[in-house]
């Protein structure tokens, strides 16, 4: 038996690894759409960003550990189409990969704002994503970030970091409120503005304003000049990052027969059709009585493990408890659950007011999710009230 992973990056790697801890011995493929080999996503918006870590430091496996496992990686050659039946994957470059089981680990492609492209609009997803915004951030004086989630906000703290005049612009009243409600929200934006980012929320961006006929950064013919908002004001910016959220990868898929429905839909073992399955942030799959799928680097390793066990005849379901973490500035939140914006919030361990604490989710009498701000052991022992 064969198996041809799509997708180089965590969720890809991890199901290799697995595989082959688990014993199995037998050809594995790993098609990627990067000429990188596999790297980690998280540092992107910190660590890279701001220049602590080089490109080398992003790598998940060093050469001799990813040639110890023996799997032919294919890389720089993005998926185009999936024979289902066959089980054949078409590639850019013309290839046809063909494999006992399929992995699709295809993972996100970021959402744009809607117009004409413009030199110094960038989104990040990708190493070169992040080392283009790098190349903008370092020569700009005003950055304006579009969106008020996770990526918004820790790509704002980098740029404050770097010493940039930050706005943050988004439609929802807090930070993150989607995610994690107003309470936390609230507190976000106070840390944020207490560094110095000038934040624009409750209005929705309506698109981006250029400037023709200068020189300079500021000014060359197709630059970014500006951000449009939906009350008429316009954000000066020499840089615009839109950090609008991410679609799953799965255009490849179109006219495959998979089910498609914002991402690859799969039963509880997450198999997708039979020798198919899905893994990371593209992969759909059915949780108790609703289906579910997660954007985070914890769910991509412990999917992609699940799914090398039934790949091997385990028939396993996954059931995580969903984790996810952001450093902005001075703090680490950690979550752990599935928090939701509708949920009451109360200190369950330390105290607002010291900038550490633990806090719980509930809706109902059922606890969903419990938050960490600066205080990582406490909510990892709080978790197992989740379990």
């Amino acid at each position: 038996m064969s198996v041809l992973v799509v997708g180089a990056s965590a969720a890809g790697l991890t199901t290799v690894e697995a595989l082959r801890r688990k014993g199995y011995r037998e050809p594995i493929t790993v098609l990627g759409a990067e000429w990188h080999p596999p790297y980690d996503r998280p540092p992107l918006s910190k660590q890279f960003l701001c220049g602590d870590w080089d490109e080398a430091r992003t790598r998940l496996r060093p050469d001799a550990m990813l040639s110890a496992l023996d799997a032919d990686f294919v890389l720089g050659d993005p998926a185009v189409a999936l024979d289902v039946e066959q089980r054949v994957v078409r590639t850019a470059a013309d290839r046809a990969l063909t494999a006992d089981a399929v992995v699709i680990a295809t993972g996100l492609t970021p959402r744009r704002l809607p117009g004409p492209e413009l030199e110094g609009v960038h989104v990040l997803r990708t190493l070169d994503d992040a080392a283009a915004l790098r190349k903008d951030l370092l020569v700009a004086d005003r950055v304006v970030v579009v969106g008020d989630g996770v990526l918004g906000a820790e790509i704002a703290a980098t740029a404050r970091k770097l010493g940039r005049q930050v706005t943050l612009a988004g439609p929802q009243t807090f930070l993150l409120e989607s995610q994690l409600g107003p309470v936390v929200g609230a507190l976000l934006g106070e840390l944020h503005r207490a560094e110095g980012v000038d934040l624009r929320l409750g209005t929705a961006v309506t698109g981006l304003t250029g400037l023709t006929g200068l020189t300079g950064l500021t000014g060359v013919d197709g630059r970014v000049r500006g951000v449009q908002l939906a009350d008429g004001e316009v954000l000066p910016a020499d840089v615009v990052v839109v950090a609008l959220g991410a679609a799953p990868a799965t255009e490849w898929l179109e006219g495959s027969g998979l089910r498609l429905d914002n991402g690859v839909v799969c039963d509880a073992q997450c198999r997708a059709a039979d020798g198919i399955y899905a893994a990371g942030d593209v992969a759909r799959w059915q949780h108790e009585d609703s289906l579910v799928r997660l954007e985070n680097r914890t769910n991509a390793t412990e999917q992609a493990l699940c799914v090398a066990a039934n790949i091997l005849g385990d028939e396993q379901p996954y059931r995580p408890i969903p984790y996810f973490w952001t450093d902005q500035f001075t703090v680490k939140l950690q979550v752990h659950g599935r928090p939701t914006a509708d949920a009451e919030v109360t200190v369950a361990e330390g105290n607002i007011s010291d900038g550490r604490f633990v806090a719980h989710y509930r809706r109902g009498d059922r606890l969903v999710a419990v938050l960490g701000w600066n205080m990582p052991k406490q909510t990892r022992l709080h978790r197992e009230h989740l379990v």
